[in-house]
């Protein structure tokens, strides 16, 4: 699968410096808990996420862990904790917002982030970039709606994040919402292999499944939210996750630039339900958020309706 136009991560030089200091040439720069905490407080501040205390510092034991992983098996380009900070955990909780309101959204949430639930309540109604061929295209009222209550579990919706890298975005929306199941889909041995080792240390195993393999390869399942950041094309993401898309499963790709060419190009039955623009607190680039739904024709497709038959109750098997 081809990668996509630009790859989230890789784009340094791009943060503003917000945490540590500048390190000399060819060190490794210093992971300091209190710059990079008071910077983490700063961000979710800007992104109106209130997380308790706990949260906060799992997402700096996750951030500790990839530096000291990265060191030896080179998970991301990215050595700067300060800059690990803005471009992978800010980047990834920026989607937080929308997700929770395609979810049905937390009534805690509603009142504590005002601001942020706005957008995304907003870009859940519907301001709709649509390729030519689909501005036509008929939509219907439940398109860009919250998610059936029946789909909402009490133990919170399931993810499954597709290319998750080193557990980008799927294991900070992880720790950021505590009711979320996410399992992770990830074939690079080494990577995998690190998202184990930050489902046991961060006390996620409860609710959080990391998969070496190919999203392909997984047993058929329905989730109620399937995302990707920087893992391919639009046409090449939706094509993998076939199988994994039931007649409610929301689909979100995290964006570089506005990706018109490739929204032009998905394959019929898929259409765009929202286009965002993200604003990522010390980020100096663009940041698109990309809602996808396949549409009720395809679904009644046999064998879109045979992938899609399995229960996200036990879509996976580890």
């Amino acid at each position: 699968m081809g990668r996509a136009q630009t790859s989230f991560g890789r784009e340094r030089g791009s943060t503003r410096s917000i945490g540590s200091g500048p390190a000399h040439a060819g060190t490794t720069p210093e992971f300091d808990p209190s710059r990079l905490r008071d910077a983490l407080d700063a961000g979710l501040a800007d992104l109106s996420l209130d997380l308790a205390l706990d949260e906060r510092e799992r997402l700096l034991s996750y951030l500790s862990l990839l530096q000291r992983w990265n060191r030896v098996y080179n998970l991301t380009a990215i050595r700067d904790p300060a800059a690990m900070l803005v471009q992978h955990l800010l980047d990834s909780l920026a989607v937080l917002p929308f997700l929770r309101a395609l979810a049905g959204g937390d009534p805690t949430l509603r009142s504590a982030t005002a601001t942020a639930t706005a957008t995304a309540t907003a870009f859940c109604s519907g301001d709709v970039a649509q390729p030519p061929a689909q501005a036509n295209a008929e939509r219907t009222d439940s398109a860009m709606g919250a998610m059936p209550a029946d789909l909402v579990h009490m133990s919170g919706p399931s993810l499954l994040d597709v290319g998750s890298g080193a557990g980008l975005p799927g294991i900070p929306l992880a720790i950021a919402w505590r009711a979320l199941r996410v399992d992770l889909v990830e074939p690079v041995g080494k990577k995998a292999a690190f998202l184990r080792q930050c489902v046991g240390e961060l006390g996620l195993a409860g609710r959080v499944r990391a998969h070496g393999c190919r999203v392909e390869q997984l047993a058929p399942g329905a989730f109620d939210v399937i995302v990707c950041r920087a893992f391919a094309s639009l046409a090449d993401f939706v094509r993998a996750i076939e199988a994994q898309v039931g007649p409610a499963t929301r689909v979100l790709a995290l964006k570089g630039q506005r990706p018109e060419a490739e929204i032009a190009a998905l394959p019929h039955g898929w259409r765009v339900d929202g286009l965002q623009a993200l604003n990522v607190p010390g980020l100096d680039a663009e940041r698109h958020l990309v809602l996808i739904s396949r549409s009720a024709d395809s679904m009644r497709d046999p064998v879109c309706a045979a992938a899609a038959a399995g229960s996200s109750a036990a879509h996976l098997e580890q």
